[in-house]
């Protein structure tokens, strides 16, 4: 480790003070050309890295953020954190996965590390906080952008997809193919997510005048089996849907699996639309038909806006809304006649 190339090498090398070098290799804006490339060339050449460890003495931060999830085994999150880390490691950052699987002590210990300094900030994705008194007020000025799923009345900045909109949209395919009976598998409720994809379900059904019967709107926990489970009830019902929109693709996958083992045709018995447009949405057959969120730019805009906070600016206080797109693919088709 002696060997390792320092600052004042590269300065010896090229006749400049170490102060120059270490401007020009920290994108300072104070380094001219040509002496700006002739730092970052040598540096390459001399396979320099810097030495974080001092780094962060100096400047007393961790260079580091959490991304704080529910699940870190959900695929959904991967396209995210990609997003992130592209944008955190561009900035000199690196980014560390707190996995908290609703459990609330686990979450009160992500806190913790902000508070203590482990890490600079927080991109806060399981779309509440530790349900312990005050915990609010003790983290309310605390560098955080929470994604995806908001938390009402935290006053943090959020980065959002219009799931009411997205929800409708998704039902309103199926109805215009002609199905009548429409069940929705929610998310877990009163999470504003769920409910959310919820409204919107239940605002395109009234738009076109059609009823809800009782059963149709199980409550789920975006698992898989729960899919499976939920769907097994539906077809135990009188007048079971011939359509059903799932608040996220792992759940139908589970209704789809389900439907399969009633010995039911998707799409030609039953369509099935989800939510979220995992990889192996498409890889699913038939492809599954679903609500697709651009996951990579929703964690690129994340990280962005934690580096506006931590380099001092104010807190976003609109959210920022990002579109998403109906993938019709292979699991809807007319209502069967």
């Amino acid at each position: 480790m002696n060997d390792r190339p320092k600052i004042k090498d590269i300065a010896v090398r090229l006749g400049v003070s170490a102060a120059t070098v270490s401007r020009a290799l920290s994108d300072s804006g104070l380094v001219a050309e040509p002496t700006l490339s002739r730092i970052r060339d040598l540096a390459r050449e001399m396979n320099y890295r810097p030495n974080v460890s001092a780094r962060n003495l100096r400047t007393k931060k961790a260079m580091a953020v959490l991304m704080v999830v529910r699940d870190v085994g959900n695929p959904f999150y991967l396209e995210i954190l990609k997003g992130v880390e592209a944008t955190a490691r561009a900035a000199g950052y690196s980014v560390l996965m707190g996995n908290t699987e609703n459990d609330s002590d686990r979450e009160v210990e992500y806190f913790d590390m902000l508070r203590d300094g482990h890490a600079d900030g927080m991109i806060l994705m399981t779309g509440k906080l530790p349900e312990r008194e005050g915990f609010l007020a003790s983290v309310a000025d605390a560098p955080i952008v929470v994604a995806l799923e908001a938390i009402e009345n935290a006053g943090f900045p959020h980065v959002l997809i219009d799931n009411q909109g997205a929800a409708q949209n998704a039902v309103e395919h199926l109805i215009g193919l002609g199905h009548k009976r429409i069940a929705h598998v929610s998310g877990p409720v009163p999470e504003i997510m769920s409910i959310h994809r919820r409204d919107g379900y239940r605002k395109a059904m009234a738009a076109a005048g059609l009823p809800i019967p009782d059963g149709y709107e199980p409550v789920g926990d975006y698992l898989l089996h729960t899919g499976q489970r939920l769907c097994h009830a539906l077809f135990e019902l009188p007048q079971p849907p011939t359509a059903i929109f799932v608040a996220n693709d792992e759940m139908a996958f589970g209704v789809i699996h389900e439907l399969r083992k009633l010995g039911l045709d998707v799409p030609a018995d039953v369509s099935v639309v989800g939510f979220d447009d995992l990889f192996l949405s498409e890889a699913f057959y038939p492809p599954l038909t679903t609500v697709s969120q651009p996951r990579t730019e929703i964690g690129r805009t994340a990280m962005t806006m934690l580096l506006d906070i931590l380099s001092g600016g104010l807190a976003a206080r609109q959210p920022a809304t990002m579109p998403t797109t109906l993938k019709i693919r292979g699991t809807t088709a007319p209502a069967p006649k």
